[in-house]
């Protein structure tokens, strides 16, 4: 009985619509589900591990340039017309394609965006850091490099140093790395000759002490007007590769809420945002402060999921806010759950990255892949990885 009723309304709720297909999104795509929202995901291959999900009806675009991703969503909506869906994305890519021609599909689409000078001014590193420094929040010393000429900057900085792309550049993050260490001023230059080959657009900032578990984040979903964000503040346990990459495992933070919540809010306010956003910080144990590292825009962040898994589901509190309805109930989650990346933590682990922060010792570790209600994009994922070991030992043999 209780599963026929869950059935029947989700068939009367219209569908939510995600764009991309990775972990992020597979995280989004089972948040919805759980409340019962039935998903249409535009992605680039059926082989990304969220058109695995048995929760998705799959639809492949060319995604190969950021800019397809809107005629596929002016496409789809033309083949199914109906009212106004949510649009949930999950690629920062997407987001500035979408910002960018908004209005070909806001009459199909609910996009909870900021304004399109917001969606540039923030999804910029350097044009961030501007923003948040000129509204007296804390953020590292940083220096914009876009020319051999601007290396001479270089010596205002304390080293270590980490250098970025202001912004999500596809041709240098085929070279480089998203963020790159340099331990003097000298090795930040040699880095930086080599790069500006590929980019005329870096950011030099100065590295704020702290292993990887000293990196919190506050993800929100923020409405119009003065409403209470719907958020949810979680902690960094590993991270891939070490000390620059992404979430490799994490856990909820409730110690630092109090802290960062406002703070974020506070921030996004000031700029205009609503919708889905989070903010990345870096506890400085001199100073005894968060320092803000930078804003994630317009979508979800990588490990959105561990959110949900701690009882704040911030897809479905996008999802029911695109309709205009309350946000939903909070109901946290004990025991405390861990989210992994398992490739990126047997990474971190192999390499040897001891986590430093003590995990609630109760806590439960959920696998961003494997789930036993939905388990092809694990199953599929562990078959990938065989049929390529057995080529590559193949080749080896022949």
């Amino acid at each position: 009985m209780i599963r026929k009723r869950l059935s029947s309304i989700y068939r009367r709720r219209p569908a939510a619509v995600v764009v991309g297909g990775g972990l992020n999104a597979l995280g989004v795509v089972r948040s919805l589900a759980s409340a019962g929202v039935p998903v249409h995901l535009l992605a680039g291959s059926r082989d990304l591990p969220a058109a695995r999900s048995r929760y998705v009806d799959f639809h492949r675009y060319d995604d190969r340039e950021p800019e397809n991703a809107v005629g596929a969503l002016a496409d789809w909506a033309a083949r199914h017309p109906g009212p106004r869906r949510p649009l949930i994305l999950t690629e920062e890519e997407k987001v500035a394609a979408v910002s960018e021609q908004r209005a070909r599909l806001e009459s199909n689409y609910v996009l909870q965006l900021p304004p399109a000078d917001t969606v540039i001014r923030l999804l910029s590193k350097d044009r961030f850091h501007a923003a948040a420094e000129a509204g007296g929040y804390v953020v590292p010393r940083t220096r914009h490099i876009g020319s051999i000429a601007d290396l001479d900057r270089l010596s205002a900085l304390v080293p270590p140093l980490v250098i970025k792309p202001a912004g999500r550049q596809r041709a240098f993050l085929a070279r480089f790395p998203r963020a790159c260490r340099a331990e003097s001023i000298d090795g930040a230059r040699d880095q930086l000759r080599d790069m500006l080959t590929v980019s005329g657009d870096l950011i030099v900032q100065e590295w704020v002490d702290g292993d990887d578990s000293t990196i919190y984040f506050c993800l929100q979903c923020l409405g119009d007007g003065d409403r209470e964000p719907v958020s949810f503040v979680g902690r960094k346990l590993r991270a891939w590769p070490r000390q620059t990459g992404g979430t490799a495992r994490c856990v909820a933070a409730p110690d630092a809420a109090a802290a960062l919540i406002p703070l974020t809010a506070r921030f996004f306010r000031e700029q205009g945002v609503v919708g889905l956003a989070g903010m990345e910080y870096k506890w400085r144990a001199a100073t005894r402060e968060y320092v803000m590292i930078e804003p994630t825009i317009g979508r979800t962040d990588y490990q959105e999921e561990i959110a949900t898994l701690n009882g704040v589901n911030l897809p479905w509190a996008a999802y029911r806010q695109a309709l205009g309805q309350v946000a939903p109930r909070v109901a946290r989650v004990a025991p405390a759950r861990i989210w992994k990346d398992p490739m990126a933590d047997a990474n971190a682990a192999a390499a040897g990255e001891t986590i430093a922060f003590p995990a609630p010792s109760d806590a439960r570790v959920v696998d961003a892949l494997w789930r036993r209600s939905d388990p092809w994009p694990g199953l599929l994922d562990l078959y990938d990885r065989a049929r390529a070991r057995a080529a590559r030992l193949m080749v080896r043999s022949s």
